[in-house]
């Protein structure tokens, strides 16, 4: 990733304190100038003297306009500008006033004016106005003939009016980054606990690190088992997908199992850290500075790191705007997770952990309407188990439920994880089946039969007891009615023919869709 940390200039009102304290210094040091030279280096020309008082009246009007025209101006670039070359030229044309003896006060107004004007805007209208003064003033030195010795003393005030100007754009420049990542930061936080979707919570996470640091790498990965999973993955402008790398020795492990933070500023070095290998993922191409900080939470367990291919890339405070992102995202992931387990839990059969009535219903006509659209067909399997009352009362509600959750177990184990299990009501179930024919059902249903006739079961003292059998019934949407409730209607009919017929058994059996197929065909 190569943004940079985005920057805010300073607005009016944040410059109210900093610039108030500059221009009540230079009035005050003005004062003091002017009245240093009218008392104790007197002009015996009047016209000097007069001038000195203008200067000095003007200066102070002008920087009371400075304060209140800047702090509310608008557009304050092109007005610091204008600034600069009004003070500028007017510090430089006040050294044809000032005496000799004391033209070291010129440069303290010129470093008072510099460093206002530093605080105010950009280092350029800075530097204009500490060398158009110093300019000037050297062509006076030159017409009066000044000693060298006072040449050297006003080229290093000079010098360090710059350095001055060099320092205050520093602090700023950090007083912009810190700015920016607390907005990040808020901005973050707030979005973030307004969402619990995951897949939104790791795109807007993906946004801020764009935003907030400016690293070649970054990724988001969470333990899978002996894998981390990473999320995200982003490296040198492209995006890699279902990345996972194995746990065992890697620096995101490290940061895993120790819960804690790890900053290498240089890769070629020495980490200092024992069983650890460096693995090169993404692009073919070695980092030289890594950041990881541990994603923990209640449900969530991982890690986010950030990397560049250039050493020293990164400070401690890229460090603390990591660990504050990773610290609201653990929360917001908790969150996201906590409330998907609630929605889970309300349309989950409580016994089975399968589909309850309801959302089994609105499960079946989301998939149904999908697969018209496809073209594709969808069957539903409706089943029972047989005679379950007298095997309820033989062996007891405890061994009832243990075969309800053993035949859920079956049938998970023989369908896909995009078809749909619903608890219909008490021992019968339903199976949704989308992009299935019914000579497809057909032999899910028998593979579920045989598996429960072969089920090993046992009572509450360990004795073995015989598998309950299941009864089916199969109807196929839309080739055999396109409503809903009548192809429910169409597969419980027959899963009852089943019964009548003698139970353990599907209906219709595969014949029947083997000779429905012959009869479409061409």
């Amino acid at each position: 990733m190569n943004s940079p940390v985005r920057d805010r200039g300073f607005q009016p009102q944040d410059n109210l304190i900093s610039i108030l304290p500059s221009i009540v210094a230079g009035i005050i040091l003005l004062l003091i100038t002017a009245a240093t030279i009218l008392y104790n280096y007197p002009s015996k020309n009047l016209i000097n003297t007069v001038l000195v008082i203008l200067y000095t009246i003007a200066g102070c009007l002008y920087l009371i306009f400075y304060y209140f025209l800047f702090t509310s101006s608008p557009n304050q670039n092109r007005f610091s500008w204008i600034n600069a070359v009004i003070s500028g030229f007017a510090l430089g044309g006040f050294s044809a006033l000032m005496p000799e003896q004391i033209d070291h006060m010129l440069y303290m107004l010129v470093f008072i004016a510099a460093m206002s004007s530093s605080l105010m805007s950009t280092r350029g209208s800075s530097y204009f106005i500490v060398l158009s003064s110093t300019f000037m003033h050297f062509i006076f030195h030159l017409v009066n003939q000044v000693p060298s010795s006072k040449w050297i003393i006003h080229f290093g005030l000079s010098l360090a009016a710059l350095m001055a100007i060099e320092t205050i754009q520093q602090l700023k420049n950090i007083a912009r980054a810190q700015i920016s990542r607390h907005e990040i930061i808020n901005e973050l936080s707030k979005q973030i606990i307004s969402t619990l979707d995951t897949t939104t919570i790791i795109s807007l996470l993906d946004k801020a690190f764009q935003n907030a640091i400016a690293a070649d790498s970054y990724y988001i990965g969470f333990m899978e088992g002996d894998t981390i999973h990473l999320r995200i993955f982003f490296d040198s402008g492209e995006y890699f997908n279902d990345i996972r790398i194995e746990r065992s020795s890697s620096l995101s492990n490290w940061v895993i199992a120790n819960q804690k933070e790890l900053f290498i500023p240089d890769l070629r070095k020495d980490i200092g850290i024992d069983n650890v290998e460096l693995n090169v993922i993404g692009k073919n191409r070695l980092s030289l500075s890594w950041m990881g900080v541990p994603l923990r939470g209640q449900h969530v367990n991982g890690v986010m790191s950030i990397a560049s291919y250039r050493a020293n890339a990164f400070d401690r405070s890229d460090m603390e705007l990591l660990s504050s992102i990773a610290q609201r995202a653990a929360l917001a992931l908790d969150n996201s997770h906590h409330h998907a387990q609630v929605e889970e839990q309300a349309r989950q059969d409580s016994l089975t952990k399968v589909f309850n009535h309801g959302y089994f219903i609105q499960a079946l006509g989301e998939q149904a309407q999908a697969c018209l659209a496809e073209n594709e067909p969808l069957s539903l399997i409706m089943l029972d188990i047989d005679f379950f009352k007298l095997y309820n009362d033989a062996y007891g509600h405890l061994v009832g439920d243990e075969v309800l959750i053993s035949l859920s177990d079956v049938i998970r184990s023989h369908i896909k994880n995009t078809d749909a299990i619903g608890r219909w009501g008490g021992e019968e179930f339903a199976i949704s089946l989308p992009h299935t024919d019914g000579a497809q059902a057909a032999v899910v249903a028998e593979r579920i039969r045989q598996s429960m006739a072969s089920l090993t079961m046992h009572d509450g003292n360990q004795a073995a007891i015989p598998a309950p059998t299941v009864s089916q019934g199969i109807a196929v949407f839309p080739s055999e009615t396109n409503e809903i409730t009548k192809l429910i209607d169409l597969a419980d009919n027959r899963l009852y023919t089943a019964k009548k017929r003698g139970r353990d058994q599907v209906e219709p059996a595969s014949a029947f869709w083997e000779n429905k197929e012959s009869k479409v065909l061409p």
